[in-house]
């Protein structure tokens, strides 16, 4: 292994895509990941187009840098693995309420009494404090209790909608990740492990409050709630002669050069609604109304030509299979296409940050259901026999053909 994490022993004990995100982080950046999953697998394994069963493109990508044991932990000598591969770990990185991992008998209370340093990270729906503790929570239901689509009903007028992305799970997967590094970060310096609990809920609620507390930030309320420039029904990429352009005039500077560059440089100080940041704020359903009808009389092409002439941000609307072609990432090399050892030729995205010193590279694709199974139990000291029969017995599942 290589990268910042090299050393570091991660058992993962989750699925769909929050801890499934953070922990393919935790191995892209060096750490050695075991992925625990049932005999079944992922549920995430068996979604989407697939070229072998249980190799779903989501599963592909949310697993890489991972190593794959199955066990059925409702056995004993499912448990007895676990308890051993915990007993060499510094991270335990689990997805079930805490309630199911302590009836399993894996809550850090446990484990730590025999791993007292263990870095035990729970990502579940709910602080435990509340009374929402031991309720389910997936990303639609996060998203939902967080007003992300009450939000969208108010931008747009329209049916409430989700944003079309796993939102919740990859940034609460994200700060998981953060905040595992943190607590081996303060391990390293007292030798000491301890529990964490990412709760979705609380994590994107700060997300959300942060831009949109608003009037609410102070008691009492000086306005409402809704940062106002992010729930305009005008925030929208501009619609030209042939397309959509994204372009953000923010700056004094910025809009100068764009009222220049329109033939109206004398509206930035007669017109109230443009002359400071604040005024453009309070109008920005006005203002932002006022540059869409400029937009339309240009081509998406002379648009970004004159406006990148005049240092103003902006940039085309990209698909999704824009985005996969963006010229930028293929000059960086971000996309790369590998070679599966049962897959086949695929894509995959190199890791976005990059180290001087300790460069993060992927040690490996997503696995096959059960692919190291047989390696990580000789890791851990059982022998031949004992491995062939807990093979044998469908207390460990062997890899698919």
């Amino acid at each position: 292994m290589s990268g910042p994490l090299a050393g570091v022993k991660v058992v993962d004990f989750t699925t769909i895509v929050m801890g499934p995100y953070a922990s393919q982080m935790l191995g892209d950046l060096g750490a050695d990941v075991v992925k625990v999953e049932a005999l079944e697998g992922d549920a995430m394994r068996h979604v989407g187009p697939k070229r072998n069963a249980g190799m779903g493109p989501n599963f592909l990508h949310l697993n890489r840098s991972k190593r794959s044991i199955a066990l059925d932990l409702k056995q004993p000598r499912g448990l007895d693995v676990m308890r051993r591969l915990l007993a060499g770990a510094d991270v335990f990185l689990y997805s079930l309420r805490p309630q199911t991992v302590a009836r399993l008998g894996l809550s850090y209370a446990q484990v730590s009494a025999f791993n007292p340093s263990i870095i035990h990270a729970g990502c579940f729906g709910y602080g435990q404090r509340g009374p929402r503790a031991a309720r389910p929570a997936y990303d639609d239901l996060i998203q939902g209790a967080c007003a992300l689509p009450s939000l969208s009903q108010r931008a747009t007028g329209a049916e409430p909608r989700y944003p079309p992305l796993n939102l919740a799970d990859r940034s609460v997967g994200l700060y998981a990740a953060l905040a595992i590094n943190a607590a081996l970060f303060e391990r390293a310096k007292s030798g000491l492990g301890q529990e964490l609990h990412i709760p979705m809920f609380e994590t994107l609620t700060q997300f959300v409050l942060g831009d949109h507390m608003w009037g609410y930030t102070h008691v009492p309320p000086t306005a409402g709630t809704g940062y106002v420039r992010l729930v305009s029904p005008e925030r929208r990429p501009f619609r030209t002669l042939d397309g959509h352009v994204c372009v953000l005039i923010y700056s004094d500077r910025q809009w100068r050069s764009f009222l220049a560059l329109i033939g109206e440089p004398g509206r930035f100080t007669d017109d109230p609604r443009f002359c400071d940041a604040d005024a453009r704020t309070r109008h920005v359903d006005e203002v932002q109304g006022f540059v869409a009808a400029h937009m339309a009389t240009r081509t998406t092409d002379e648009w970004i030509a004159a406006l990148e002439r005049a240092d103003i941000p902006v940039t085309r609307m990209n698909s999704l299979e824009d985005l996969l072609d963006d010229p930028h990432h293929a000059a960086t090399g971000f996309f790369e296409d590998v070679d599966h050892p049962s897959e086949g030729r695929l894509r995959m995205m190199r890791v976005p940050a990059e180290f001087g010193r300790t460069p993060a590279v992927p040690a490996r694709l997503a696995p096959r259901l059960g692919e190291h199974g047989a390696a990580v139990l000789r890791e851990l000291g059982y022998d031949q026999t004992e491995i062939d029969a807990l093979f044998a017995d469908g207390v460990a599942g062997a890899p698919p053909a």
